[in-house]
């Protein structure tokens, strides 16, 4: 059975933030790739909330109508880029996405889908950033559990500024892709993908 087929696939959210596109090399045809999945809804935070006038009760039903929620973007200072900090701010309030009554994300799957321009041997304890890249989205993991959703390791491609001219792109789109299909199947190992450090190397093992 095609993912096409199959009417119990998993519906995912790409909330898409990079604010300046123009110079976007990986960013913008991961986007299009998660465009061209029917069972993906891909929002471009930027082009929908120019002004940050985030429309709250619309985000929230978006999370409430879907399974999966992924946040693509650049690492910004280690950090996500302005606005999915808005957003998060906003959409993510008391007695919806925590405390009392606050259960709208209970056991909904989070992951965040990043490229950062240091290479990978830099997001270690003893590397130039002193931290995993792990460690370094604590903030976000902490989010996830606080909300009740299953955390899972970040996609991250590394080196991103020298992937086009090392010719790294394509073969990060494939394992996207193959990301995205499993999480629409609920065929991804999920213990797995839990605890490995970066879900990209996940999508290219043998039996996955």
């Amino acid at each position: 059975m095609t993912i096409e087929e199959n009417k119990n696939a998993a519906k995912v959210l790409v909330l898409f933030a990079h604010p300046a596109q123009a110079r976007s090399e990986v960013n913008i045809p991961l986007f299009a790739d998660a465009k061209k999945n029917k069972h993906v809804t891909a929002v471009d935070l930027y082009a929908e909330y120019p002004d940050f006038n985030i429309d709250i009760e619309r985000e929230q039903q978006r999370l409430i109508d879907h399974d999966v929620i992924v946040f693509l973007y650049p690492l910004y200072w280690y950090s996500t880029p302005s606005i999915l900090k808005e957003w998060q701010d906003l959409v993510l309030e008391y007695g919806f996405a925590y405390g009392q009554g606050g259960t709208a994300l209970k056991n909904k799957v989070f992951l965040c889908a990043i490229t950062a321009g240091g290479k990978e041997e830099a997001y270690q304890s003893d590397g130039f950033n002193h931290f995993t890249i792990r460690q370094l989205l604590q903030p976000l993991e902490q989010m996830a559990s606080i909300t009740n959703m299953t955390y899972l390791a970040p996609f991250a491609l590394f080196g991103s500024r020298t992937a086009q001219e090392e010719h790294r792109i394509n073969t990060h789109r494939q394992k996207w892709r193959t990301l995205l299909e499993k999480l629409v199947t609920s065929s991804l190992d999920m213990d797995k993908a839990t605890t490995i450090e970066n879900l990209a190397d996940l999508c290219t093992q043998k039996g996955e």
